[in-house]
Parts: structure tokens; sequence; C-alpha cells
């Protein structure tokens, strides 16, 4: 495998994991009245199933990076996928402490997979198929999230709930054996590699010890945190990430009741509506490679930006309209979330340094969103309405557009 074909056993494996990375999360809060009642728990007490695994995001991505950079790549994911199935069945367990200790458990090991993927795709895609590696995945991720969304409760109506969260689970089985099948294979390949080195050395000689000598001499990169942090571009893309996620995440949790206090929607029609923040934002990631290719990052940032206001606004002042506002939302979320890896992969000098650097934003932004919807909730409260809290989200959408402007300034700037 050359470093500038595309290697599809990775690529497939990559997608197949994200499908992992988002489903068993999301595929939980259409049940979650069903949850409710079975378990006799109260509504605060579900919230926090759902917010454990945000919480779990920010609180582990340290560990993550240390995972990845001791076990390496490949095991470091087998590690993510196998976590997620063990807190599928956890979470299947009778009970509310089980469902919330699998929760915990779900969120951590994918928090190591969010980490890894990045650098996977930095070492083994082809520099100029990065972006739209990007877009697929996070396209994949998307994906998942509305199949789970859509597909859990026609599933646990013919199953029961426990039974269709743990069905979720057997995306790990074929991710988990994707990524031995690829292991296996680059062993082989690196043994067969040493083996013909060998060979080579043993004929010519003194002429590979002399070409060994004379090589060029590796540069060496500084992987720890501290070095990492001391890089503006890291900031800028820790900001960019931290405002992006959370309006999405402060969004996704109130969307449904901005629409049951302003608008004539029924419940059902708040979930389906709500559903559209998914579902559009596969057209979002599959648009940002092409927005880069021919607007440029910096313009794609600033359109992102206004797509995001845009919702925000349209909320504000025609909630009517939701469904539309909604996709201006999910293209800018899925777009921002290509761009912003995108130049992570691109500043990154190394495997351990994109490790770092993914683990760096991810960890400070996730800290930073799960603040995103109780602010926006207590804000509510105090207010008696939705136009404060949405025009405090307006302010932080400005803050992200202005930051992923010029992370996309340092990234991209010519060399």
């Amino acid at each position: 495998m050359t470093r500038r074909t595309i290697p599809w056993l990775v690529l497939i494996g990559i997608l197949v994991a994200a499908l992992s990375l988002r489903a068993p999360i999301i595929a939980l809060t259409p049940v979650l009245p069903e949850i409710i009642s079975d378990l006799g728990i109260s509504s605060a007490s579900a919230g926090l199933l759902t917010t454990a695994p945000v919480v779990m995001f920010a609180v582990v991505t340290p560990l993550a990076a240390l995972v990845i950079r001791r076990a390496g790549a490949e095991i470091a994911l087998l590690l993510s996928l196998a976590g997620v199935m063990i807190g599928t069945l956890v979470r299947a367990l009778p009970g509310f402490g089980s469902m919330l200790a699998g929760m915990v458990v779900i969120g951590a090991a994918i928090t190591i997979g969010n980490v890894v993927i990045p650098v996977i795709i930095r070492r083994d895609l082809p520099p100029e198929r990065t972006a739209i590696a990007t877009a697929a995945y996070t396209a994949t991720l998307n994906a998942g999230s509305l199949f789970a969304a859509l597909a859990t409760v026609p599933i646990a109506e013919a199953t029961g709930w426990p039974l269709a969260l743990l069905l979720w689970g057997s995306f790990g089985v074929i991710g988990i054996s994707l990524w031995l099948v690829h292991i296996v294979r680059s062993r082989a390949w690196s043994s067969a590699d040493r083996t013909s080195g060998e060979a080579a050395t043993s004929r010519s000689g003194a002429t590979a010890e002399t070409a060994t000598l004379t090589g060029p001499t590796p540069v060496i990169v500084d992987n720890r945190v501290a070095a990492i942090i001391r890089r503006p571009i890291v900031w800028l893309l820790a900001a960019a990430f931290a405002t992006q996620s959370t309006v999405y995440y402060a969004m996704s949790t109130w969307f449904p009741t901005i629409l049951l206090d302003t608008t004539d929607v029924d419940a059902v029609g708040a979930g389906a509506l709500s559903s559209v923040f998914q579902g559009v934002a596969i057209v979002g990631a599959m648009i940002a490679p092409l927005l880069l290719r021919f607007v440029g990052a910096v313009y794609s940032a600033l359109l992102l930006g206004v797509f995001y206001a845009v919702m925000v606004i349209g909320m504000l002042i025609a909630p009517e309209f939701a469904g539309l506002w909604a996709s201006f939302g999910a293209i800018t979320h899925s777009g921002g979330f290509v761009l912003i890896f995108t130049a992570l992969v691109r500043v990154s000098r190394s495997d351990a340094e994109a490790a770092t650097t993914s683990a760096v934003v991810q960890g400070g932004g996730y800290l930073f969103a799960a603040l995103g919807a109780p602010v926006m909730g207590a804000l509510r409260e105090a207010s008696g309405g939705w136009q404060v809290p949405l025009l405090a989200i307006t302010v932080v959408v400005l803050a992200y557009t202005v930051a992923l402007m010029s992370a996309m300034v340092v990234a991209f700037r010519r060399r």
C-alpha cells in the first residue's frame, strides 16, 4: 500500500466505526418517555442519561490521547468499539443505575474513537483526500444518528426498548471484525517488507549502509501538551469547536420545546422537525469539501457562520418555518466539523501531535459545550421566554464565525 493510494479497507472501517460513535446515544432519546415510565424516574434523572456521554467526552479526552500513543491507533479504535458494545450490554440490564453506568461507559469509549479517527485519516489517507474522507466520516456519523432516531421506536414497539437499544451494538461487531482484518493484513505486509529489506541489505552490503547514514534526517516534533497549546492554531480550532458544539447541543436539546412553546406544532411534529437537524447534516458534510475547493477555506467558514446565524435568527422571528432554519443549522454544524478537522489534520506535524491536538480541541470543546443546554434553559426560566436565550446563542454564533475564519486563515495559508 502506497501513501498515494486510497486504502479502501481503512476507509470502510472508519465509516462503519462512525455508525457506533453516535447511534447508541441518539437511540435513547426517542424512547425516553417509555424509560421514564418503566423505571419510575424523573425527567431530571432521565436527562442525566443523555448528558453523561457529553461530560465523558470532555473528561476522558486527555486519557484517550494517552491510550492512542501507548497502544497505537488501531488498538485504540478496537478498544473504543469494544467499549461501546460493553456499555450497550450494561445499559440493557434492569434498573436506572445500570443504564446510567452503561451510558458512562459508552461515552468514555466513544471519546477514544472521536480522538483516534482524525489520527487514522491523517496517517493512512492521501493528503489530498483528507477533506473528502473527513466529510464521509461526518456524514456517516449523522446518518447513524438519523437512522437511530427513526428506527428505534418501531423496533421498540416490536421488541421492547431494552432490546431495541441493545441492537445498536451490532455495528460494533462489524467494525471490530473489519479492523482485525486490517491489523492482520498490515502486520503481514510489514513482515514481508522487513524480509525483502533484509535481503536487499545482504546483497548491497556497504552501499545500503552508506545510504542509511547519508539519508534524510527525520524531523523530531515536540508532542507534549505544553508545546502544542503554545500554537495559536490549536486555540483557534478549540474555540471554533467549542462554540460550534455549544450551539449544536443547546439547540438540539431545546429545539422541540421552542416549537411547542412558540408554534401550533404537536409533540410528534416537533420531534419530526428536530430530526431534520440530523438528516440534512449528511448533505452538509458532503458540501464542505466542495466549498473548500471552489470558494476557499476562509469564505467557506464565513458562509457556514452566516448559515448558523440564519438558523438562530429564523427561530427568533419566524419559528413556524423551523424545518428551513434547522436545515441551515444542520449544514453548518456538519460542514464546520469537516473544516475544523481537515484543518487539524493539515497543521499536525506527526501522528502523535495529531492525537494530542485532537484531544485538546475536543476535550476543551465538549467541556464548554456541556454548559450550553443548561445555560440556555436557565436563561429561558429567568426571562420567561426564548428571546433572550436565542439572542445569547447569536453571540456564540458570532464568536464561532470569527474563530473558524481565523483558524482557516492560519491553517490554509500558503507555506
